[in-house]
């Protein structure tokens, strides 16, 4: 079974990236040209959002201060957002060169109230801030970088070497294991009480993803899996990785042998969670409430929101 298209947060096509135009030369300057460009600011991982009446993103256009004081090395192309040019503005901006009722905030304490459409934007642009933060001086001779492609890519300034980088993401896995009527959920140190979540791990060098659902299972819990089958994916920018979501059978009959990463870890059947859904279960925004909650209705033929 898999997931309804856009159902995990940060998916769903809402930006038209159209990559075509990252070659060309003069963007920017067409970007900071036209007044329905739309500039999303943000300042190191801090996003400008507006409150009330909802959160949502603060855009600004071609008229304030931050957008006409940018260089066009603090901007990103990020695409076409609901038919207009969406633009990323890096900046160092105080809170005295913010519009009135805005402010920078993270991404992750948004997220409950945030628009799907939003969320999936403000994910792109994180993930974006983060690898161009990490990549300011050449991996291979030490020189400074410069953006190209519309800041998609940052090149060696070393005319000895100029290698080229390209946002890079992470791939992991995470599975829900389970045994008929009963998952495996574990919980790592630091949790809140009582909170347990589908296993994951981070995909290794020359490892397809089937055998990385595999190995992490057995590490994190001793428990052998089978019928690894695939559910869906979904960004995850803290800080770049891409979570690719499978089932799986076990046994409960295998004794659970924890190696030190996860605190606890145990069997659920369907009327515990249920019985505990609000303490036990991961946030609505990750991939591994809907992994759950997917398997609770293929259970028990009802939503499992139905049966709190």
């Amino acid at each position: 079974m898999t997931a309804e298209p856009g159902q995990n947060p940060f998916t769903g096509a809402w930006l038209d990236r159209r990559s075509e135009s990252r070659g060309e030369a003069d963007w920017a300057a067409r970007a900071l040209a036209e007044p329905d460009t739309r500039f999303l600011v943000s300042s190191g991982t801090l996003h400008l959002v507006r409150r009330s009446p909802g959160a949502a993103i603060a855009f600004l256009d071609n008229s304030h201060p931050l957008v006409l004081a940018a260089d066009p090395g603090q901007l990103v192309l990020l695409g076409w957002y609901q038919g207009t040019r969406c633009v990323l503005l890096e900046t160092s901006a105080t809170a005295s060169d913010l519009p009135a009722g805005t402010e920078l905030e993270e991404l992750r304490p948004l997220l409950g109230n945030l628009p799907p459409a939003d969320a999936a934007v403000l994910a792109c642009a994180r993930a974006l801030l983060v690898w161009r933060s990490r990549h300011r001086h050449c991996g291979v001779c030490g020189a400074p970088t410069l953006p190209r492609q519309a800041g998609h890519c940052l090149r060696c300034t070393s005319s000895e070497c100029g290698a080229e980088f390209f946002p890079r993401l992470d791939p992991a896995v995470i599975v829900l294991v389970s045994d008929g009527d009963h998952v495996l959920l574990g919980r790592q140190p630091g949790w809140a009480p009582g909170r347990y979540s589908a296993l994951a791990g981070f995909v290794e060098p020359g490892e397809s993803l089937e055998d990385a659902v595999v190995r992490e299972v057995r590490e994190e819990t001793g428990v052998h899996t089978a019928a690894v089958s695939y559910f869906a994916s979904q960004p995850w920018p803290f800080p770049s990785s891409l979570m690719l979501g499978f089932n799986a059978t076990g046994s409960r009959t295998e004794a659970l042998q924890l190696d030190g990463e996860l605190e606890d870890a145990r069997w659920f059947s369907a009327p515990e969670l249920a019985a505990g859904a609000a303490r036990v279960l991961p946030s609505h925004y990750s991939i591994s409430r809907h992994l759950i909650e997917a398997w609770y209705l293929r259970v028990t033929g009802t939503p499992l929101c139905a049966a709190r």
